[in-house]
């Protein structure tokens, strides 16, 4: 039988609120006019807000790697030492803009699942006195959070430059980036913040804007962005449209309070790893994120199989990267999500489950895992 409605549980893009999308179908804004830039200076202090910093906060219309990108070139000069944290997918792409930026990088190896050990990092440091630690606060290819607030006591103890990824934790979790010594924070509009990818956040603290370098790129010069937004413009044109939704998406934020949005996504991620948990499968990540959950598949079953079987049923979910391709799939409970929706995509995917010969569980056992869960911790 034929899916007509189609939703999405990827760990980004995430689902629009339909305020926000109503936003996107407003006439396109002169990123030079006065109405633009009420706008703007608003998104910035909202921003501020959202990320408890008194810091520089500066929106790049990029993905999340230009904001990346951004902190390599702007903060670290040719072969200084960086301690990169690669424990998936996107530590990996620390590791290759350092090395195209020509640091010299001190790789810590995680395996890919686990959560790095805050005292190797300690060690590491210690030993080799890196300029700064490259890392993300939520590993989205594994579905693993790292302790962001520990690391970030050993930045401070050593005087390092912390850089964070926050790119699926922003909006998960209420995170106090000043207070927990995070230096340069960075985050993208297409997950927690509810808005279509296209906008990448830097937050620099006030301490670390001193160390500032001329940047070694053109568009990323961050010296350059901050000397416009604190004039209420950008120093190239910006997507006016995905600003102008993106702090529609803000407002909603802030109406539910960020220690409300925290607490909604700490329970749908225990929603979800029990609904887990009750068909017999195993989650991947030895930590697991609030954002999304990633689970191994059942010896014989292709996970890229069970992806496209969802897909079929009209629910978008992710697979694995690299070598966990086949081997794990990853469906995300971030943004705009409440637990009716993971009661939907829980459906499809016992279906799917049975479709593909998996059947050590009695169909609706998830669903009754995930509005037990929710009546006791919600209610």
């Amino acid at each position: 039988m034929k899916t007509f409605k189609r939703r999405l549980f990827t760990p980004g893009p995430t689902p629009l609120p339909p305020s926000v999308q109503n936003a996107l179908s407003r006439p396109v804004l002169y990123h030079r006019s006065e109405e633009f830039k009420e706008i703007f200076v608003d998104t910035l202090q909202r921003l501020k807000r959202l990320m408890r910093t008194n810091g520089e906060v500066v929106i790049l219309t990029s993905s999340g790697t230009g904001a990346m990108e951004s902190a390599v070139s702007n903060f670290f000069g040719e072969g200084e030492k960086v301690l990169v944290i690669v424990g998936g997918k996107f530590g990996k792409r620390w590791l290759e803009i350092a090395k195209l930026y020509g640091l010299e990088p001190i790789v810590i190896e995680v395996e890919w699942g686990r959560a790095v050990d805050p005292e190797e990092v300690r060690r590491a440091v210690k030993q080799y006195s890196p300029a700064g630690i490259l890392t993300q606060i939520c590993e989205t290819s594994t579905g693993t959070v790292y302790d962001i607030k520990a690391i970030g006591e050993i930045s401070k103890e050593f005087g390092v430059i912390l850089v964070a990824d926050g790119i699926t934790a922003y909006g998960v979790y209420d995170i106090p980036t000043d207070e927990w010594g995070i230096d340069i924070a960075i985050t993208g509009s297409q997950k927690a913040l509810m808005t279509p990818p296209g906008l990448a956040v830097v937050c620099v603290g006030k301490e670390c804007l001193e160390k500032l370098k001329p940047s070694r790129s053109y568009y990323f010069d961050l010296q350059k962005e901050i000397s416009q937004q604190r004039k209420g413009q950008t120093a190239y044109t910006v997507s006016t449209t995905l600003v102008v939704a993106l702090n529609e998406a803000l407002k909603l934020i802030e109406e539910e309070g960020l220690e409300n949005t925290a607490k909604r996504h700490e329970v749908l991620a225990e929603c979800a790893r029990k609904g887990i948990s009750s068909l017999g499968l195993e989650l991947f990540s030895e930590r697991p994120a609030n954002g999304l959950t990633a689970v191994k598949c059942p010896e014989g079953l292709d996970c890229k199989k069970l992806v496209s079987c969802m897909k079929e049923k009209g629910m978008t979910i992710a697979g694995g990267q690299d070598h966990l391709k086949g081997k794990i799939f990853r469906i995300s409970h971030m943004g705009y999500v409440d637990v009716f929706d993971l009661v939907e995509v829980f459906s499809a995917l016992e279906i799917c489950l049975y479709q593909l010969g998996y059947r050590k569980f009695t169909l609706g056992t998830s669903l009754r895992a995930i509005l037990e869960t929710y009546y006791s911790l919600a209610l």
